[in-house]
């Protein structure tokens, strides 16, 4: 029948390949035969009564017909409530995912209960949200929700340690791969491999016990999801030389083979830089899931990923110019590498198997992948990919030996309805809602004229089935599923948050320019020699490599979000920084914190002596308040209270320091160490935003809120600053790493230690981001600057 499986010197993979074909043959047989047509019409007779409007039902067509945009996530939700669509609406979307990602049989006592939980669940959570989360992304897509989750369940330091994976892919991956696409489906196989430990816990399982499973469930999700964007993704893309995919796909094909990942030894190309990060990252997540796996697992895990790859591998190499591929050589990677990839989340967790799960399993894999290669038809059209849609749409006049996919499709659907899960009700249901429902999806993506032109290929052979079909697809109502609504909304808030991330980095980078050419002082002629000198010292330390964070802040809050004349408030932000320069200066003394480097360059006092240094920061903190008595647009009542208020905080701030000198030597509780970080950071980040809306004569209500905001953020920022002092580096960093433990100073990682202190900046973060959602508008310069905070290196 087929080359593959005389040749492929691998027995699990020939035998999965054999069972495949057989698989195949069987469907195939009933798609000749027909045998499918009149059991799956009548199935969907059955299924309609449900889901189609009675007749007369006006009240029912009026509501569907204010169903709101689901792009709008809460009022979508509120909306399903409202009409009594909710619970309906999850127990399908549940019931779907526990058939697809775990396995299971819907006739199941124990899976129905499951099953009437979760929703229970989901419904409280879902309502709760809807009606606090108006205009806000959802919990679980933003850093501050998930992190809250993961205190709940004692798993802080796995979701932490994820963040920074996650970040740290969302960096490597390169110009050309579809980075939303990527991000998207690693979260995706991590959640997937959640749910399946969640699924094996139960109520009597010990507090303790559950949180160390689901860490390392987490750790496992995102070892094992790596792999979609870092080798099919990769090997997908034209990013690599053929060369280097051949070079590639060796190595993971050893690594399956032998259970030990080679060595990058030769590797030779024009990507190395990109190929060393990954293999280092691919050989840390391959080691992690070999050692949580159980001595009888490996074996079954390792074979499973190789079926899995060698599918894709196959698959991958495909043509569509090529002519003569058999319906052997397009169905049986696609039937292998559906079902195995479920197959290895199940494994990775070395979780116990149910009854008939991997016979359901492997059944269910090639309707979902069918459902997905048609939705996905026409993007792969234009990539020139090989699937059983694009193959038979370019080939199937001149090939009439070609079996059709969306013929195929139904066919898979009347032996899963009938086979597997053997003609149950809510099986039926499920499977019927999904077909229907994609269709649909891809009737509105490509339009009406497009989507009858589709049918007019696929469906011509079956007209009076078509017919019932498609009468379903415009008349049939609640069918859509809450894992769409989850993809649909996590690509766009991906991609939205991309773009916001762009624009916070383009802001920063622009305000910075210009903040930057207005520091410098410049020096009139017939300077006295003194007064130049302390000039130059002042430039000296105003012209390094600052982040100016503080006036950054400052600008985007005056000029963006309180729309002050950008001009206007130049000297405000002159002015923070030179207090902020000043108040460097000073912590760089022998007499404080004795520094050697700042801002990449040698200190102020050692460049000259401390006597310089101590009157330059005097200096700069004269211009300072000379810059707020000169902002001449705005009601000189402001202006006066700005000034007293930047007067009190500079006090704060010579006391935060002053405490933290004390501190020395001393054991800090975690109230004390706040109190001083706060004085010492947590002031200026308050003055950054509190002095922009004292000039816009913001509500003393707002001024709290933003109060708030700057007391966690600046604690977070400390903390982000201790644990550099630490983890850091110092080409990065532009000063000396260890400081703090050199010169004796408590700190929040000498107190919490390194894995305490991630956890405390992580708290402050939550606080301050729930702080951000009490203020009237959508700040997302400051939401993507608190992301910044914890997440620099620098």
């Amino acid at each position: 029948m087929n080359e593959i499986v005389r040749d492929h010197p691998h027995t699990g993979y020939r035998l999965a390949e054999q069972k495949a074909a057989r698989y195949l043959a069987s469907l195939q047989g009933q798609m000749e035969s027909r045998a499918y047509v009149a059991a799956l019409t009548a199935d969907i007779h059955e299924w309609k009564k449900t889901h189609l409007p009675p007749f007369s039902g006006l009240s029912l067509q009026s509501l569907w017909k204010k169903k709101p945009d689901t792009k709008d996530y809460y009022r979508y939700i509120r909306w399903l409530n409202y009409t009594g669509k909710l619970d309906n609406y999850l127990d399908r979307s549940v019931s779907y995912i526990y058939m697809r990602d775990l396995g299971k049989a819907l006739d199941s006592l124990d899976t129905q209960e499951r099953i009437k939980r979760a929703v229970a669940d989901l419904n409280r959570y879902l309502l709760k949200s809807a009606r606090s989360g108006e205009g806000e992304e959802p919990d679980f897509m933003n850093l501050a929700g998930v992190y809250r989750w993961a205190q709940k369940e004692g798993i802080e330091a796995a979701v932490i340690w994820v963040f920074a994976k996650l970040r740290s892919v969302a960096a490597h991956i390169p110009e050309g791969m579809n980075a939303e696409h990527a991000q998207r489906k690693l979260i995706k196989i991590i959640v997937g491999v959640i749910l399946h430990v969640i699924e094996e816990l139960d109520g009597n399982v010990a507090p303790a016990e559950r949180s160390r499973r689901l860490d390392e469930a987490v750790r496992l999700g995102y070892s094992y999801g790596l792999t979609y964007p870092f080798v099919d993704d990769l090997l997908d893309s034209q990013i690599l030389t053929a060369q280097e995919k051949v070079q590639y796909s060796e190595l993971i094909r050893s690594a399956l083979l032998t259970g030990a990942v080679p060595e990058l030894g030769g590797w030779t190309g024009e990507n190395m830089e990109l190929i060393a990060y990954i293999h280092s990252e691919l050989s840390e997540a391959f080691t992690y899931i070999k050692q949580q796996q159980r001595p009888e697992n490996q074996q079954l895990f390792f074979e499973q990923s190789l079926v899995f790859f060698e599918a894709q591998d196959i698959d991958r190499v495909k043509v569509l110019t090529r002519t003569d591929y058999t319906n052997e050589e397009l169905y049986i990677p696609v039937i292998l590498k559906s079902s195995s990839s479920r197959l290895i989340a199940r494994s990775v967790t070395s979780a116990p198997e149910d009854e008939g799960f991997e016979e359901r399993t492997f059944f269910f894999g090639l309707y979902n992948q069918l459902a997905d290669d048609f939705a996905d038809m026409t993007q792969d059209m234009m990539d020139g990919a090989v699937t059983p849609y694009t193959y038979y749409l370019k080939y199937h006049k001149q090939r009439p030996d070609l079996m059709n996919p969306f013929e195929l499709y139904w066919a898979v659907i009347s032996h899963l309805l009938h086979h597997v899960y053997h003609s149950g009700a809510k099986a039926r249901e499920v499977i019927l809602d999904r077909a229907i429902n994609g269709l649909r999806r891809y009737k509105e993506r490509v339009g009406a004229d497009k989507y009858k032109e589709t049918m007019g290929i696929f469906a011509a052979g079956n007209p009076e089935f078509n017919r019932l079909i498609q009468t379903m697809v415009r008349k049939a109502e609640e069918v859509d599923f809450f894992d769409k609504l989850l993809r649909d909304q996590m690509i766009e808030h991906l991609k939205k948050d991309a773009g916001e991330q762009q624009e916070f980095f383009d802001t920063f980078t622009n305000v910075r320019k210009l903040i930057n050419s207005e520091l410098p002082f410049t020096k009139p002629q017939g300077l006295p020699a003194m007064k130049e000198q302390l000039m130059e010292a002042a430039n000296y330390s105003l012209e390094g490599d600052g982040k100016r964070v503080r006036p950054i802040l400052t600008w985007v809050m005056g000029v963006k979000e309180y729309g002050l004349a950008a001009e206007a408030i130049v000297p405000l932000l002159r002015s923070l920084e030179y207090m902020h320069t000043a108040s460097l200066i000073f912590d760089d003394l022998p007499s404080q914190d004795n520094a050697s480097t700042r801002r990449g360059r040698v200190t102020l006092h050692q460049l000259h002596n401390s006597a310089v240094a101590e009157l330059t920061g005097l200096y700069l903190i004269q211009r300072a308040i000379g810059e707020q008595a000169s902002l001449d647009r705005f009601r000189a009542e402001t202006v006066l209270a700005l000034i007293r208020y930047s007067a009190r905080k500079a006090e704060e701030m010579c006391m935060g320091q002053a405490m933290d000198l004390d501190a020395k030597g001393k054991i800090l509780t975690l109230e004390q160490l706040n109190a001083v970080c706060f004085y010492k950071t947590g002031v200026a980040f308050e003055a950054c935003l509190v002095m922009p809306a004292m000039l816009a004569e913001v509500s003393e209500t707002e001024i709290n809120v933003l109060k708030r905001i700057a007391y966690h953020m600046g604690i977070a920022f400390q903390i982000k600053d201790d644990l550099l002092d630490v983890e850091g580096d110092t080409s990065i960093l532009g000063k000396p790493v260890g400081n703090d433990a050199v010169n004796n100073n408590s700190n929040f990682v000498s107190i919490l230690g390194q894995e305490g202190a991630s956890k405390e900046m992580w708290e402050h973060y939550c606080k301050a981001a729930e702080a951000l959602r009490e203020i009237p508008r959508n700040i997302t310069f400051l939401k993507h600057l608190m992301n910044y905070v914890v997440n620099r290196e620098r």
